[in-house]
């Protein structure tokens, strides 16, 4: 299997999915620990996480995959969400909860 056939394997079999730099124990850039620490703000304890620091054809193709050259990158329900930036706007707003919750929003 390559890694675009892995990476589709991932974002689609888990409901949350985080490419990070270290692990959700032990993030390795000051941008992986701040998205770990949105999710949790979120509700989300355990987000399935891939390290990409240990597996550089994952690192490259996510890159490739969703078209977006940084890292961390978050998918929900096999959707890509955005970046640490993305997550930090989203998460202010209320609108990452939401997403992670699958709440409706009023209409």
């Amino acid at each position: 299997m390559d890694a675009k056939d892995r990476i589709k394997q991932q974002v689609t079999g888990h409901p949350v999915v985080l490419y990070m730099k270290g692990t959700r124990q032990l993030p390795q850039c000051g941008f992986s620990a701040n998205a770990i620490q949105i999710l949790k703000a979120c509700g989300v304890d355990e987000p399935f996480t891939v390290n990409v620091l240990e597996e550089p054809e994952i690192r490259q193709g996510i890159k490739e995959y969703a078209n977006w050259p940084t890292i961390p990158q978050l998918y929900v329900n096999g959707e890509f969400v955005g970046g640490s930036d993305i997550m930090r706007e989203m998460h202010q707003s209320g609108e990452l909860r939401k997403l992670l919750t699958g709440e409706k929003a009023a209409s």
